[in-house]
């Protein structure tokens, strides 16, 4: 096992370091695009994912998923257009990597919708006289003293805006948004037949992963950049591109560019109304096209012509697959 593990880290490096492949100066180097609706309904019509005071992240990453799609086939008519999660419903974390790698998509988008605990407060409301007794026998005396008291409660999250993520493996973050998002992963059916022991906060995993981070790190800190500078535009508080090294298994396992788009916090009642809103979804779509279109723009550029051709220096997608699904198989 720890033969393969080794063969396997050492295909992939040399993959990294010296696979190429050429392309027509006039094939677009954007040409799929995979959409990720976060979460989902589970069989049991639970939900799965954050919720307010009267809506579900489920419910929301779908809607802004579907207007995506629509908005990017209108503005880019040329992309191949795939879907993690077409209805309501979950699928597991290991088949949404799956679809995407198996589509040899360029790019992986992943909507899903931010949440914040409510503020815990701590009011001062007076004083309370106790009464307590010291000493023994004739010794013993009766004595008073003030104890504080206080009155808690708690008031909603008013944090607000947008944040983008990207698998930064050289980045160290909070692991309790990590834990929030690889949640269902944990709760899938066979779990230990589709995944073993994995871990995918591990060291071992995190340094697997590493080697196709580095690989597409540029491209999907880029893309990153470029969604919340549209957010911005549109007056939303752009909380920025973000990095997380704790795993998010759609960022590590997918074999392409990918990011993570927190579209607002659910848990602030007039961004829970905005997201909720055709308008407040239409406009997360447009955000994010446009993103995608200048994105696709500066992959074009990048290509560097040479007698009609060029040759872009990158893993070949469906010998990544092959490499993440023999971790699937094989986890250590």
């Amino acid at each position: 096992m720890l033969k393969k593990s080794f063969l396997a880290i050492c295909f992939l490096t040399a993959s990294l370091l010296f696979s190429s492949y050429t392309v027509s100066t006039k094939q677009k180097a954007l040409r799929t695009v995979i959409i990720d609706a976060g979460h989902g309904i589970r069989p049991n019509g639970g939900y799965d994912g954050a919720h307010g005071t009267y809506s579900y992240e489920d419910d929301i990453a779908l809607g802004v998923a579907q207007k995506l799609v629509a908005e990017i086939t209108k503005e880019m008519p040329e992309v191949r257009i795939v879907q993690t999660r077409p209805t309501k419903y979950i699928v597991d974390l290991h088949e949404r990597a799956q679809i995407a790698n198996q589509n040899k998509g360029d790019l992986f988008v992943s909507i899903h919708v931010n949440a914040m605990p409510p503020v815990q407060h701590r009011d001062f409301i007076g004083n309370k006289t106790v009464v307590s007794f010291v000493g023994k026998g004739k010794k013993k005396k009766k004595v008073t003293h003030q104890v504080p008291q206080y009155r808690y409660y708690t008031t909603p999250n008013t944090t607000k805006g947008t944040q983008t993520y990207i698998w930064g493996a050289h980045k160290n973050e909070d692991k309790i948004i990590a834990m929030r998002e690889n949640a269902p992963m944990l709760a899938e059916d066979n779990y230990s037949e589709k995944y073993g022991d994995l871990d995918p906060n591990s060291p071992e995993f995190i340094a697997l992963s590493l080697l196709k981070t580095k690989q597409y790190f540029r491209r999907s800190a880029t893309l990153a950049g470029m969604i919340e500078d549209e957010f911005a535009k549109v007056g939303r508080v752009s909380g920025g591109q973000k990095q997380r090294q704790v795993g998010i298994w759609v960022l590590q396992a997918t074999a392409m560019p990918s990011v993570l788009v927190e579209t607002g916090f659910i848990t602030n009642k007039s961004e829970e109304d905005y997201l909720n809103s055709d308008d407040g979804q239409q406009e997360i779509a447009a955000c994010v096209t446009n993103a995608v279109k200048n994105y696709s723009a500066w992959l074009d550029k990048l290509q560097t012509p040479a007698s009609g051709q060029t040759s872009i220096k990158t893993i070949d997608t469906a010998a990544t697959y092959s490499f993440l699904k023999n971790m699937d198989a094989h986890p250590h």
